[in-house]
């Protein structure tokens, strides 16, 4: 697909899985014009600028900044954090396509457990969001990723993995299944720009491989070349570990809000195992090239950070 007019990007300056400012580039080097959504401008929205894309200042939660946002615009890429708000975002937006006359093609970074009868209160609320966006007639494609993002590690346990060589959660033995945040923003310029790939107007995603947390030890232990293990913890137990990492100097992308909906996530793997099997040739054909590795993003994103660090 091809268009003229500027593709309204929100989510740019995000940092989970950077799929936001991952797509926003993969755009400009396909050709097309690009406008960001920020509530802010910020060193992000300057590299983003640096790009090409045209920032625009609002927010998901305020429907008078999304409606001059959205002039001239025929699509969109729809996401939000793991946090509270996805619902009233969701309606906002919805307001003001219809305030806006428009009738944008909006493409939505959803996850595995938008569900309604999901354990966690954030897949919950992503489920209610996307039907809110439905409800509104919207032209929707939703890509429902039923897989972690690598870089949940680092962000969830990189702390105790530096101090204590050590994993801990909730998982148990469960295996999981596992894509890369650029995979995942690669799934977002397919949607965009080869929509034909895609069924919808739920598309649900698998991810690239299956591993469970002590597989995820082994590779880090071969790959850091130092000892790395996985040590399972009760649900409570990884909540308020979690809670207070995002209080905590070493934060990064954590939030409390995400200890409730990656422990419940957690604990429904744990019993039921994933929602959807890895498939690895199938996000090859959505994609158009071989997804990454754990072991890869090890060597290409963890090891090389490190080596940095201790020099």
């Amino acid at each position: 697909m091809t268009t003229s007019s500027p593709i309204l990007v929100t989510g740019a300056t995000g940092r989970h899985g950077g799929t936001g400012a991952y797509l926003v580039r993969r755009l400009r080097e396909e050709g097309h014009d690009v406008r960001v959504l920020a509530r802010t401008r910020s060193d992000r929205t300057t590299a983003l600028t640096a790009l090409g894309a045209e920032v625009v200042i609002g927010d998901l939660h305020d429907r008078r900044t999304i409606v001059p946002a959205l002039d001239g615009i025929e699509q969109v890429y729809f996401t939000y954090p793991i946090d509270a708000g996805v619902i009233p975002a969701a309606a906002n937006y919805a307001a003001a396509v219809r305030e806006a006359g428009t009738a944008p093609r909006t493409i939505v970074m959803s996850m595995g457990p938008a569900h309604p009868g999901h354990l966690s209160d954030r897949g919950r609320d992503q489920w209610l969001a996307e039907e809110v966006l439905q409800w509104a007639g919207l032209d929707l494609l939703v890509l429902r990723v039923a897989a972690a993002f690598h870089e949940n590690i680092p962000a969830l346990h990189g702390r105790s993995i530096d101090d204590d060589g050590v994993i801990r959660n909730c998982f148990g033995d469960a295996t999981v299944a596992w894509i890369n945040g650029r995979d995942a923003g690669e799934l977002a310029v397919a949607a965009l720009l080869h929509p034909e790939r895609f069924t919808g107007p739920i598309h649900y995603a698998a991810g690239a491989e299956e591993l469970s947390h002590t597989d995820i030890a082994t590779i880090l232990t071969e790959e850091l070349r130092r000892p790395v293990r996985f040590e399972p913890v009760s649900a409570d137990d990884w909540r308020r570990e979690i809670v207070e990492l995002s209080t905590s100097e070493h934060a990064g992308v954590v939030n409390p809000d995400m200890a409730g909906h990656i422990t419940a996530v957690a604990l429904q793997v744990s019993r039921q195992g994933p929602s959807r099997p890895a498939d690895a040739d199938g996000l090859t054909r959505l994609i158009g090239r071989p997804p990454t590795t754990f072991r890869e993003y090890v060597r290409t994103d963890v090891r090389p950070r490190r080596g940095e660090a201790a020099r």
